[in-house]
């Protein structure tokens, strides 16, 4: 039998994750010998036939149209980013991509400018693979001080970049960085979902996603769950090793001219402690010199 694929495996995830009094159904059948509802189930519900939907898993039908998925969507009670991946996914199936070595990703002038002018808050730019692209001073000396401040133009930086998915779930230092280090692995976890649906033909991301489940069962298992959720804005309390205990907001921003790339910075309320703790880092990270360290997960 051909593996499901990641369409099949979505639709496999989520039908696991309910039971049929979730949906309105009562369960008057013999034992369950699944966890979750079950294909015919879901195919009663979305109004298909369980053969059709039953292919569906199987990875073998690759036609479904708007209407069907929009029934099984209702039927899986997916959230809108689930219906958007749902979709995706759905389009990724029906055709072959061509296997293409992805263009290394620069920051364009206008890019480097923003993340110039919001200097006064940690900040760093993101690509499609949650590379770090650049940051500015107090982004590294908040989020990465153990590691090298990288020149984003040096041509050798591609294959040294820093890639914040790695280094949450491989380095040590970013673990004891966070306070709640699973909640913020559930979210990177989750945006990586939506990056492969949008982006399943790259080889760099899947080579990192296997690199993150051979290395990491955290990972491995969080992955398995197949849960959507893009990272926009949410808030986190930071144990730092020069100003202790910091809780900022960390926002993406869309840039506009490289929709593929992300800008995060990290906020606090006006006149709080973490704000002075941030003033307090910033003067510190001008101040001492950057030293030179090996990531404990290269």
């Amino acid at each position: 039998m051909n593996a499901p694929g990641p369409l099949g495996a979505f639709l496999q995830a989520r039908r696991a994750r309910l039971r049929p009094e979730d949906v309105g159904l009562r369960d008057l059948g013999p034992r369950r010998r699944v966890s979750g509802l079950r294909r015919e189930e879901v195919a009663q519900l979305a109004g298909v036939s369980v053969s059709y939907y039953a292919r569906l898993e199987q990875g073998q039908s690759r036609g479904a149209s708007g209407e069907v998925l929009d029934a099984i969507a209702r039927a899986l009670l997916l959230d809108p980013h689930e219906r958007e991946h749902l979709e995706r996914l759905a389009g990724a199936a029906r055709h072959v991509p061509r296997p293409c070595r992805p263009r290394p990703e620069t920051l364009t002038d206008e890019t480097r400018d923003l993340l110039r002018a919001v200097g006064g808050v940690p900040a760093m730019v993101l690509g499609r693979r949650t590379d770090v692209l650049a940051w500015n001073p107090l982004g590294h000396a908040l989020l990465a001080s153990h590691l090298d401040f990288l020149d984003p133009d040096d041509p050798d930086v591609p294959v040294r970049r820093t890639n914040m998915s790695r280094m949450l779930f491989l380095d040590p230092r970013c673990r004891e960085l966070y306070a709640n280090w699973k909640r913020k692995a559930r979210a990177v976890v989750g945006n990586l979902r939506v990056a492969v649906g949008r982006h399943p033909e790259d080889p760099l991301l899947a080579e990192l996603i296997g690199e993150l489940t051979l290395k990491s069962p955290e990972f491995t298992a969080l992955w398995a769950d197949h849960r959507v959720a893009p990272c926009d804005a949410a808030s986190y309390e930071l144990r730092h090793p020069v100003v202790g205990t910091v809780t900022v907001t960390q926002q993406t921003l869309s840039i506009a001219r490289s929709p593929e790339q992300v800008l995060i910075v990290c906020t606090t309320p006006a006149g709080s402690p973490s704000e002075r703790a941030l003033a307090l880092l910033g003067r510190a990270s001008g101040s001492e010199p950057r030293a030179r360290a090996e990531a404990t997960y290269r």
